[in-house]
């Protein structure tokens, strides 16, 4: 006999309601249901583990319900793709973006596979930049990886690319930092890197297969880097040594000789590895050592820094570099740094400089311009000491900015007629600045300092 429309209680109950002890109805508290998100239309990236640790559970029901999937030849053959399910093996990646462009016009879901977290130095910013609704599911990057293989914290790195840009930026952020790691490429690699770092006291730390069987993780020099050949994909690790005497690493067991190598005050308190100096820049003369007042002064400093146009990824020569007090400013924001002194005294005194302000600068002790021979190319140049002769040099290698301080006016026309005959369009200022000072009886006077010619030339 079939069953017959269901009462009142039934329908309450199946509703959810009870009847109160005063005949009133009261709803039952509800269970909370909770069910799997289910696959949407669009493109989910999904990051591959760079550790080896299985995908995540993520991946299962989007990867089940996909239409395209896009992804490298090796993360394509490390899942298990749906056969009816459309593949795009990367390689240039616009005919990649149409693909997916098209599969999100036509509301068919897409994935696309990346290695680790796809959203640092990641396949993220290409897409995004292409219009494309996104989900992304992160994995593990292989630099927070190769940290972790290392034993080190990493909270004071910073992080840059070699792949697919000029490697002189990385280079340069190892040369200006205690902390950094650098995701490479083909052709601008650890090898690469290594030569860049030769004459700077560092250690480096190269992460080759991570996360596979073939996975080797080995500690060595620069000198060493540039002479192996290294397995792509790697990650490098640059890290300031405390003694650049110390014996070469064990490449057996990099993590115990890796460790010491940072630096002591190597992160930053205000955790910001590259940015502006909380302290400051422009410091008064008394926050660094000097002689005779042989210092650029605040005033003029403060505008040769702006004109030098620090940050990271660029480095910077400081020719006559007297206390240091303008290479270490342009240390402060970001830059590397290299600085020539003849003095032996005066190179001393640069060191001890820099460590008083927690930054890297390498000293060259030589008389330019024969001491500039070998150097590693600037992208801008500060002029504080020299003749004629230096600037020749200087100009003969064509970095984009030369900035001088000249307090001799029969030297202004000299200097500015060589920078434009070398291709420099040329601005120039006369600095002259007068500086309270106490008089007795508690009055006061402005007192003037020597006026300063500052020139900068920037190549067309």
């Amino acid at each position: 006999m079939p069953a017959g429309p269901p009462g009142a209680a039934a329908l309450r109950r199946a509703h959810g309601h009870r009847r109160r002890g005063d005949g009133r109805l009261r709803r039952s508290p509800r269970r909370r249901l909770v069910r799997p998100v289910a696959p949407v239309s669009g493109v989910t990236v999904v990051g591959l583990d760079a550790a080896g640790a299985p995908p995540h559970p993520a991946l299962a029901p989007v990867l089940a319900a996909a239409g395209l999937v896009v992804g490298a030849a090796r993360h394509l053959a490390a899942v298990p793709v749906p056969a009816d399910a459309d593949t795009v093996a990367l390689g240039p990646l616009a005919p990649a973006l149409r693909r997916l462009a098209e599969a999100v016009d036509a509301g068919v879901p897409a994935v696309v596979l990346a290695s680790g977290d796809p959203g640092l130095f990641g396949i993220v910013r290409r897409l995004r930049a292409a219009g494309l609704p996104l989900r992304v599911v992160p994995a593990v990057s292989s630099v927070a990886t190769a940290f972790a293989r290392a034993g080190l914290p990493w909270d004071g790195a910073a992080v840059v690319s070699a792949h697919g840009r000029d490697p002189r930026a990385a280079v340069n952020a190892c040369r200006a930092l205690p902390l950094v790691a650098v995701l490479t490429a083909p052709g601008a690699g650890a090898a690469e890197l290594g030569a860049g770092l030769v004459g700077w006291s560092r250690r480096l730390l190269v992460a080759e297969h991570l996360g596979t069987a073939a996975e080797r993780i080995r500690a060595v020099t620069p000198e060493q880097a540039a002479a192996e050949t290294w397995a792509d994909p790697h990650v490098l690790l640059s890290l300031a040594a405390p003694d650049a005497t110390e014996p070469a690493p064990d490449a057996a067991d990099p993590a115990p000789d890796a460790a010491p190598l940072v630096a002591p005050g190597g992160m930053r308190s205000d955790n910001q590895p590259a940015a502006a100096p909380a302290g400051g820049w422009a410091l008064p003369e008394a926050r660094y050592a000097h002689r005779d007042s042989m210092i650029t002064k605040s005033e003029v400093r403060a505008l040769v820094v702006a004109r030098l146009r620090p940050r990271l990824g660029r480095l910077i020569w400081d020719i006559g570099a007297g206390s240091g007090s303008v290479g270490i400013e342009c240390a402060l924001l970001g830059a590397a740094v290299l600085a020539v002194e003849q003095d032996p005294e005066a190179g001393a005194t640069v060191q001890t400089n820099a460590a008083a302000h927690g930054v890297h600068v390498r000293l060259v002790t030589g008389r330019a311009p024969a001491a500039l021979a070998g150097l590693p190319e600037p992208d801008a140049v500060f002029v504080g000491g020299g003749g004629v002769d230096v600037l020749t040099a200087v100009v003969s290698r064509q970095p984009e900015r030369v900035v001088l301080t000249l307090a001799a006016l029969d030297r202004v026309a000299p200097a500015v007629g060589l920078l434009r005959a070398a291709g420099y369009t040329v601005e120039g200022s006369q600095l002259s600045a007068a500086r309270l000072a106490d008089l007795p009886g508690g009055s006061i006077r402005l007192a003037a300092t020597n006026p300063v010619v500052v020139l900068t030339g920037e190549r067309q």
